[in-house]
């Protein structure tokens, strides 16, 4: 698209399944910024990990933006999801940097719907904003039918994200406790959004997510998850981790992760890695 037409080049800066997927010490983020660094983006929630940015790392992540006089992406389409009493501290909320954030929103995982590409960016440096009105006058054209749909969702009571926010906690709970007893898995408990990366006792885990779907079946049935090499721009790594999404009810989640579980038992390519 329109930045690999810029030339834009992405650098990753890797976080590890063993801390959570904690944001690196700020020191070791500041030695990858060049004369060259235009910005720094972040999902938070973070999708595939659940990590959720604390108020702190946000505050040091400001003082490198503005040491450098950075731009800040922000991706905040989970901020309603966050869990265990912590809160969302939106990138908008930091002081001193009011023209350098950028933040990205929808409608489509508040309300369950995906289909609907219908979004929000919002910043208060005019000049983004009006260069963003050129993309979008350019190509972006929302359906019709998915505006409609967005401005109703908007009128949603709050009882109903209530009764979601409790349903994602127990499947959470549920989902993370199930992965951890199966012999050889590792999965830390996500903070937010409604993901997991988990560590399996596997080879290859491109190889197992398409065997799974192919050679695999416990009682008639299989399960898909996602190879978490894909989530990495450092090749090499992942390749013993998936993305698990905890969006089932509890009783399909409960025969999924009995199906992995018996998966894992019989899969050739398994190893013996804790």
């Amino acid at each position: 698209g329109f930045a690999i037409a810029a030339g834009v080049i992405i650098k990753p800066i890797t976080s590890f399944i063993e801390n959570g997927f904690a944001l690196p010490p700020i020191e070791e983020l500041e030695k990858m910024i060049t004369p060259k660094t235009k910005a720094i983006l972040i999902c938070n929630p973070n999708n595939p990990t659940g990590y959720l940015y604390s108020k702190e790392e946000l505050l040091k992540l400001r003082d490198i933006v503005k040491k450098y006089d950075l731009y800040l992406f922000s991706d905040e389409v989970y901020r309603e999801f966050c869990y265990d009493g912590n809160t969302h501290f939106s990138a908008l909320q930091l002081e001193g940097i009011e023209e350098n954030v950028v933040l990205m929103d929808s409608v489509s995982k508040r309300y369950s719907a995906c289909g609907v590409r219908i979004g929000v960016l919002i910043s208060k440096n005019k000049k983004i904003i009006s260069t963003a009105l050129k993309f979008a006058q350019a190509r972006l054209s929302p359906p019709s039918f998915g505006q409609i749909a967005g401005e109703a969702a908007l009128d949603t009571p709050k009882e109903y994200f209530d009764e979601v926010y409790n349903e994602y906690i127990q499947r959470r709970n549920f989902t993370v406790e199930a992965l951890n007893k199966i012999d050889g898995v590792f999965c830390p408990l996500p903070k937010g959004a409604f993901y997991t990366i988990a560590r399996l006792p596997i080879d290859d885990a491109d190889k197992f997510c398409q065997w799974i779907l192919s050679d695999f079946n416990h009682n008639g049935q299989t399960v898909m998850i996602a190879p978490a090499t894909g989530f990495y721009s450092t090749k090499g790594l992942g390749k013993n981790e998936v993305r698990i999404a905890y969006v089932l009810n509890r009783d399909d989640l409960k025969i999924a992760l009995e199906c992995l579980g018996a998966a894992l038992k019989v899969y050739p390519g398994k190893t013996n890695f804790h």
